[in-house]
């Protein structure tokens, strides 16, 4: 578990899946930037629940909880890529609870938590048309070093995808 001044992160469970479902998983806005698809029917919620805890017991990846409701309103992961350099895993956030400097709160809590785990660098990534994605970025001290052509799996349309990074 991490924490900040006003979310926890921790590990999923079962019963998060309607507000998750609430928040996140069914708003296009929130899976516009990232590599999800949206779950329009809540009766497919729980399995996607299932299979999101399935995940996180093997990789550095969060549900993030509001203090205030106790309730799941996002998600958020890192991950080790070498003895000395982490990156994150995706940060997303429900519509309603952007805009309230979580986001900052989030990443700075995750570069900590790589830091205390031996972290020297840390890369973060964002679309160049996602410019709340990269203010906040910046906002923390990270420069740009790349940029990389994607395709989006969902579609078919293609992206850039900036890279930047912060020596810790």
């Amino acid at each position: 578990m991490l924490e900040t001044k006003d979310l926890i992160l921790d590990k999923a469970k079962l019963e998060d899946w309607e507000a998750m479902y609430r928040n996140v998983w069914r708003h296009p806005q929130s899976a516009r930037y990232m590599k999800w698809r949206v779950t329009a029917d809540p009766a497919d919620a729980p399995d996607r629940m299932r299979r999101t805890i399935e995940w996180q017991k093997i990789h550095d990846t969060y549900v993030v909880y509001s203090k205030a409701s106790g309730e799941a309103i996002g998600f958020a992961g890192v991950e080790r890529m070498g003895p000395a350099l982490w990156e994150e895993a995706g940060i997303c956030l429900g519509p309603d609870y952007v805009g309230r400097g979580y986001g900052r709160q989030i990443l700075q809590c995750l570069v900590d938590y790589a830091k205390s785990l031996g972290a020297e660098e840390f890369v973060c990534y964002a679309r160049e048309q996602n410019a709340a994605s990269r203010a906040l970025i910046t906002s923390l001290g990270f420069t740009q070093f790349a940029e990389e052509e994607k395709v989006d799996d969902r579609d078919g349309s293609t992206y850039t995808n900036l890279k930047f990074h912060r020596t810790l």
